[in-house]
């Protein structure tokens, strides 16, 4: 009986910090994705308290090589609490025409992506997701090519945008996400 109550006064200390932690999720990250290739979904949400910086992405474009300076982002301040999440679209120039495995293996292949990715997702227009039309409206511009880059504090609330002719290791890039990283 001894081992039963110290359960349930576990399971009263933590419940409380779960109903926390899904309480903490801002509306803008209040939303859910397929992962690419992958079939399960994942939560924005997941990534509370985190600073997230998210980018359209595009496999036939000239700026896909920023996928590397992308990835050695992420390796360098993953630690920290920095998560890129790209989205690959097809918006631009039909610069993403394949299919989710197809997108999958050239990223990992090509670049050695390892940061997460959804599935194909419209993020201009009409048909944008709801997160897309968030995030123009939050960070003051919808993205107007491929590799658009979104930088959101650890709160949820604000957000940074860089156009795409912005490179993930700029100056401008890294300072913001050292800036939010070093921020409560």
């Amino acid at each position: 009986m001894t081992r039963l109550r110290f359960c349930l006064f576990a399971a009263l200390l933590v419940l409380p910090g779960l109903a926390n932690a899904a309480a903490a999720c801002s509306p803008l990250l209040d939303h859910r994705f397929k992962r690419l290739a992958g079939g399960e979904t994942f939560s924005m949400c997941d990534y509370a308290g985190k600073v997230v910086m998210v980018v359209n992405t595009a496999s036939f474009c000239g700026n896909t090589p920023q996928y590397e300076g992308l990835e050695r982002l992420y390796q360098k301040y993953a630690a920290r609490g920095l998560v890129v999440v790209g989205f690959p679209s097809n918006d631009f120039g039909q610069q993403e025409p394949g299919s989710e495995k197809e997108i999958a293996e050239f990223c990992k292949m090509t670049y050695g992506v390892k940061f997460p990715m959804a599935a194909k997702t419209t993020v201009v227009g009409a048909s944008a997701h709801p997160f897309f039309r968030q995030l123009a409206k939050a960070g003051g511009a919808a993205p107007g090519w491929n590799f658009h880059k979104y930088l959101i504090d650890r709160s949820g609330a604000r957000v940074v945008s860089f156009d795409s002719g912005v490179a993930p290791e700029s100056p401008a890039i890294v300072s913001k996400i050292e800036s939010l990283l070093a921020a409560p």
